[in-house]
């Protein structure tokens, strides 16, 4: 109902723009179809198909797909990807011609480059603001335990910060962590984390592509404020049957990949688990007729991918995609047993049409489930406690090629939340006492988008699009305009100025007092009452290549403002609260800041210098003492990190030994600590009870962080494929970084009136990892 309009506006348009358009041009002809791996089948994206001689080019979008219209003649066309050989073919373009390109991996490049975008792609899109990772590079760097992490990766990255010591939350450009969207194969994910936000959700052997998007969203992205992860798994092996994994120190993983019908129809499935519970396990069965030993609990994780797709025929194709993962937390020692567990479910199913040369569609329906569980018994009492977010969307894309200077994109999608929020049960073995609390809530979630991306002339370049967005919760419609412009003008043939500008509305919202995403943290809805986020976003940079295309440098400077923040009433409630919102006060937010990035993409020698310089400012100003946070005064963020450095370097020595190093150095982030105490007489006059008194928050920066990893790859081949063996040294030089700061009141002295009175309060510090070595053997066939 609430689409008609836009559909409408969107298709007139169209069709008066292709009139326009086709009225004038000349005879014409489109070249049109997929680039793939050639030994995999696996479509690629970003790879550029440039007709020689020409100005012209174009690039496959999301699903390998590209369309490039010429006048009618003899070309010579030439295919790149960056990491594959390039491949040229001489076509006579006399008539709308469907081809699809296979390109051979380039074994020099394929595992050195950082991502699949050229230096001279950069420089030609209007595009900024987005860096796209490769899987191989990051299985390249030192990481902690042996696990790849491509969160973690992301971290190294501007404009991107860690929320703490070794967790895979992050912040970016100022933003908090519930204002990124991080999509897998289009399907959300809540709580990307595992063993506490140590690991991310995300087995490095499964993925295809990872774009990060800072700012400059394309119109398509819509429902958070400051970035958006978007992670494509991989398709499966068309050609033959293959298959790799590894074994760590405390994980291992083994992918199968492979034809359903050699050419047009593949299979993987992926999966990974931790074992220490099974040491853990054996430990206590050998231990447990000891009178004084105290029993280890288990905890697991495991995470399973799952994809197949089927080739109907040259216009038709479709994918059906699913994952599934938990954490598993159990104790149990006589009568009293304790459990947590938490995970997501996604699953997707996606067709893709072509409709002609021109015309691309890809239809996706998805659905999404996060939720915690935390029970407990003991003798006749058990009770429950947890919270859930689910989701149930649809939603098509259209990619339209108008003309070679008129590239349109529009859809629409819907998405159907359920929050089933603080579900609590308390209840005796017999029943006789039973109590539940909890709260469900429902969402509606709309978006309508249309873009074009106009080449106006060999220096000039402009993407410009319009989102509506809306939602529907608690008998209230929230509907906004998200406008989106791009600019990009070409100085030289190596230097291009770049801005954009966007407007982003959010409507699911969730707070957290913790630097890394909590299993327990809990998603909420807007509604009559709470308000839907806003952020305006101006960016502004310089992107050019050095070198002759060997190094890219972009500088990049960027101001967000923000509406509608939430965060909690001082003194607020939370446990066993369903009516959370009544704990959330509203404010502002200003972000800004310079990011400097110098990546090398090709070669022996690989890596990147990133720089960020930036401030993040908060104001919560309300009207009474408990929603007038720092006494309604404009103060910095918990994630505010003045200077942000990384340098990530990688070498490869010979074919078969490469070396890698990380060095990272963040100012500290703040926290909050009481800055007094008080003492409150109780009965026992020699033991007063303390009372510490937090006079503002995020009063206490803490000192800086810095650190040094290593690792080494030494490969082997042996007859049945490839193979590795990678050690990694996380903190190199055994720095004590900060992970919890408290205050610590030492033992009472005596004092007047046979009082005792804590003297000297002191800041003590808890640090997480200290140097720690690990060993991963993986293997590929």
């Amino acid at each position: 109902m609430h689409y008609k309009p836009v559909f409408k506006g969107i298709f007139f348009l169209l069709f008066l723009f292709s009139f326009l358009t086709n009225a004038s041009a000349q005879k014409t002809f489109t070249l049109s179809g997929y680039v793939k791996d050639k030994s995999s089948g696996e479509e690629l994206i970003g790879a550029t198909v440039m007709a020689k001689g020409t100005t012209k080019g174009a690039t496959t979008n999301s699903y390998g797909y590209f369309a490039l219209t010429l006048p009618q003649g003899e070309y010579s066309f030439r295919v790149d990807y960056l990491g594959y050989k390039s491949f040229e073919t001489k076509i006579n373009l006399n008539t709308d011609t469907r081809m699809t390109f296979k390109l051979d991996p380039d074994n020099v490049m394929n595992e050195v480059e950082i991502n699949a975008e050229s230096p001279r792609e950069q420089l030609e899109k209007t595009q900024m603001s987005k860096i796209e990772l490769n899987v191989q590079q990051m299985k390249k760097l030192p990481v902690l335990f042996g696990e790849v992490d491509v969160l973690k990766t992301l971290q190294l990255l501007p404009g991107v910060q860690s929320g703490s010591e070794g967790s895979t939350g992050f912040f970016v450009r100022g933003g908090a962590q519930d204002q990124n969207l991080i999509i897998l194969d289009e399907a959300p994910v809540y709580n990307a984390s595992h063993l506490f936000g140590f690991f991310s959700v995300f087995n490095s052997d499964a993925i295809k592509n990872v774009e990060l998007y800072k700012g400059d969203f394309p119109a398509r992205y819509g429902g958070r404020l400051s970035s958006v992860v978007d992670i494509t798994l991989k398709d499966g092996n068309n050609e033959k049957f293959s298959g790799e994994g590894g074994i760590g120190l405390i994980a291992s993983r083994l992918t199968l990949e492979g034809p359903i019908v050699k050419g047009k129809s593949s299979y993987i499935i992926s999966a990974r688990r931790t074992y220490v519970d099974l040491f853990t396990n054996l430990i206590n069965e050998i231990n447990k007729n000891k009178p004084n030993y105290n029993i280890i609990p288990a905890y697991y994780f495991y995470d399973v991918n799952a994809k197949v797709n089927y080739e109907l025929d040259s216009s038709n194709k479709v994918f059906l995609s699913g994952y599934f993962g938990r954490d598993v937390f159990s104790f149990n020692r006589g009568t009293f047993g304790f459990g947590f567990n938490w995970g997501n479910a996604t699953g997707t199913a996606r067709w893709n049409h072509v409709f002609s040369p021109k015309l691309f569609e890809n239809t996706t329906a998805t659905f999404t489930d996060y939720e915690y569980n935390i029970s407990s018994t003991s003798n006749q009492l058990t009770f429950n406690l947890g919270s859930h977010i689910q989701d149930w969307a649809v939603k098509t894309d259209f990619d339209y090629l108008a003309s070679n200077t008129h590239y349109i994109q529009f859809g629409a999608s819907e998405i159907y939340h359920i929050f089933d929020i603080s579900r609590f049960s308390l209840q005796t073995s017999t029943n006789s006492t039973a109590t539940t609390l909890g709260n469900t809530l429902f969402g509606d979630e709309l978006g309508a988008y249309i873009s074009d991306d106009w080449d106006m002339s060999d220096r000039w370049k402009l993407n410009y699009g319009l989102r509506w967005s809306g939602f529907v919760s608690d008998n209230k419609f929230y509907n906004a305009p998200e406008p989106r412009l791009a600019l990009r003008y070409k100085l030289t043939d190596d230097v291009s100025l770049k801005g954009s500008y966007t407007h982003m509305n959010q409507y699911i919202h969730l707070v957290s007092n913790s630097g890394s995403t909590l299993p327990t943290d809990i998603w909420y809805p807007t509604t009559s009452t709470v308000p839907p986020q806003k952020c305006d976003q101006i960016d502004a940079g310089v992107t050019t290549v050095i070198l002759g295309d060997k190094l890219t440098l972009t500088d990049e400077v960027y101001y967000k403002q923000y509406q509608n923040l939430i965060d909690y009433k001082n003194g607020a409630q939370l446990f066993l609260n369903p009516k959370i919102d009544t704990s959330f006060v509203y404010g502002n937010g200003w972000s800004y800041g310079n990011e400097i990035f110098l990546q090398k993409q090709a070669g022996r020698f690989t890596g990147w210098i990133a720089y960020t310089l930036s401030w993040s400012q908060v104001q919560f100003k309300g009207n009474t003492f408990e929603t007038n946070i720092n006494n309604g005064q404009v103060f910095y963020a918990k994630y505010d990190q003045r200077n942000n450095i990384s340098v990530v370097a990688s070498y490869d020595l010979t074919e078969r030994l490469s070396i890698s190093a990380t060095f990272v150095f963040q100012s500290g982030s703040l926290t909050s600590l009481p800055t007094s105490y008080s003492l409150i007489q109780d009965p026992n006059p020699t033991n007063p009870f303390i009372n510490t008194s937090e006079d503002t928050r995020n009063n206490v920066r803490l000192p800086a962080y810095n650190r040094l990893d290593l690792a080494i790859v030494w490969k082997f081949k042996p007859k049945w494929g490839h193979s590795d063996l990678t050690l990694s040294v996380y903190n190199v030089y055994d720095r004590l970084n900060p992970y919890i700061v408290y205050i610590n009141l030492p033992a009472a002295l005596p004092g007047s009136a046979n009082l005792n009175i804590p003297q000297g309060a002191t800041v003590q510090q808890i640090s997480l990892f200290p140097i720690i070595p690990s060993l991963t053997y993986n293997f590929k066939f």
